[in-house]
């Protein structure tokens, strides 16, 4: 009995620690509780593009026989002219699609450890179409939130297979040495074969194994505090409510953020963690500086508990939009005492500006993108089918700016609505998901080029 209530007090703990580190900040002092085309087309004006995925209502069946007239587009209920439009089976960009995983071992990382989960992953990315390509970024690896590339871009499913292979590893023993070679991902990244490339100054492999004893010694003397020259970059993100973040990069990839209220008070004050916004604005980087002229696609797998500010959130979701991401989440099941835990733990979160659960499921909703939930292992198979089908079957539109429409900076809501008779001559019953927003920009050719298809 002592034995089985310790096991639900871990878990118990480990939930809390997860929305946010909250309750351990409480204790602190200083706390304060307040396609690319083949013939690409380019011309000379701004465009706005998005991804429409339309679906019988009933059936959830995507619809590919539609045409230009079949659609509108509404931008700040407006009604926009369609200049540019493809459908599926037409030439279309490839897909740079990454699959974030999220390897905690009390969220998603106890399914992701299981090898016939991921041969079911693996069997699914490899049905995609030779033209697209898939990279793999595994998260939250171990107390200090490591994470690595576990591949590179690929169209080799040999290597997705390996790079997914690899994942147990990190999950069962995050100290090993393979693991803690991924610690400083500065130096670590992906070769063009997808593999891990460990940076110059420390190379771990069979020939010459780390030396137990050093690692030990190193374990325990703990972590050495970098220096404030460590960090190189700082930003500061505003909130509507008067709310301010403000988060610091350091070398390595990991993030301290500091929360403060409209009165100029603190509120929360984290070091060096690896959150959602940050493996968002990496893989988003990633993909425009390797594979610009491919769709952004981002599978976000996760047990759905992803602490992160509003703040945070609501800058992840402008990124999103303003890269034109389509971003989905492929969510497994919650541990039973984190459900029992979760009104708890949301109201507590909410207090400090902060979501516990539901911020992946709204990108999804904001970028176009599915939102997944999977229990069983054959489940995975039928919901990374799902995203992926759905990234392939969407119709791309576009309309033109005008040349008096200036950059206000600001959020233009985006509204697609689709019209389609049956043979019987009666309105389909349809499902639209597309982008709900866009940002202008004053860059001409960036917009532009790898357009769709004028429409005729």
């Amino acid at each position: 009995m002592y034995a089985q209530n310790s096991y639900i007090q871990n878990l118990a703990t480990g939930f809390l620690a997860r929305i946010g580190i909250v309750l351990a900040i409480l204790c602190g002092s200083g706390f304060v509780f307040a396609q690319e085309v083949s013939d690409t087309i380019r011309v000379n004006t701004r465009v706005v593009f998005l991804d429409a995925l339309v679906k019988d209502k009933r059936t959830g069946v995507p619809i590919s026989d539609l045409k230009p007239q079949n659609f509108e587009i509404l931008d700040e209920n407006n009604s926009r002219p369609i200049s540019y439009f493809t459908r599926e089976g037409q030439a279309r960009k490839p897909l740079a699609l990454v699959l974030i995983l999220d390897l905690r071992e009390d969220g998603a990382g106890r399914f992701l450890r299981r090898p016939e989960v991921l041969k079911t992953m693996a069997d699914e990315l490899a049905k995609l179409s030779p033209q697209d390509e898939v990279a793999i970024l595994a998260m939250n690896i171990g107390e200090d939130e490591r994470r690595v590339w576990l591949a590179g871009f690929t169209r080799d499913p040999l290597q997705l297979v390996a790079a997914l292979s690899r994942a147990p590893e990190f999950i069962a023993n995050p100290d090993s040495p393979g693991a803690r070679a991924t610690k400083d991902n500065s130096t670590n990244q992906p070769k063009s074969d997808g593999s891990l490339a460990i940076g110059s100054d420390s190379t771990v492999n069979s020939s010459n194994p780390p030396d137990p004893k050093a690692d030990a010694t190193a374990r325990n003397a703990g972590p050495a505090k970098p220096p404030n020259e460590d960090f190189v970059e700082t930003e500061v993100v505003k909130g509507k409510n008067g709310a301010t973040v403000i988060r610091k990069t350091r070398k390595n990839g990991l993030v301290d953020v500091k929360r403060v209220n409209k009165n100029g008070k603190v509120t929360v004050d984290l070091g060096e963690i690896y959150d959602m916004a940050a493996a968002v604005k990496d893989t988003t980087k990633k993909i425009q500086s390797e594979r610009p002229d491919s769709q952004a696609a981002i599978v976000w797998v996760s047990d759905g508990i992803t602490p992160i500010f509003f703040e945070d959130r609501d800058a992840t979701e402008q990124l999103v939009l303003r890269s034109n991401v389509i971003f989905s989440s492929l969510t497994v099941e919650m541990r039973t005492l984190f459900k029992f835990l979760m009104p708890i733990g949301k109201p507590i979160a909410g207090m400090l500006g902060m979501s516990v659960y539901g911020a992946a499921k709204r990108l999804a909703q904001q970028s176009g993108g599915e939102a997944v939930k999977v229990t069983r292992t054959k489940d995975y198979a039928t919901g990374l089918s799902r995203i992926i089908g759905n990234l392939t079957a969407r119709y791309s539109l576009g309309f033109s700016l005008q040349e008096n429409e200036k950059d206000d900076g600001r959020l233009h809501n985006l509204e697609v609505r689709v019209k389609a008779k049956d043979a019987k001559g009666k309105l389909r019953k349809l499902e639209v998901s597309a982008r709900r927003g866009y940002y202008m920009t004053d860059t001409r050719e960036n917009e532009a080029k790898n357009a769709a298809v004028p429409v005729q």
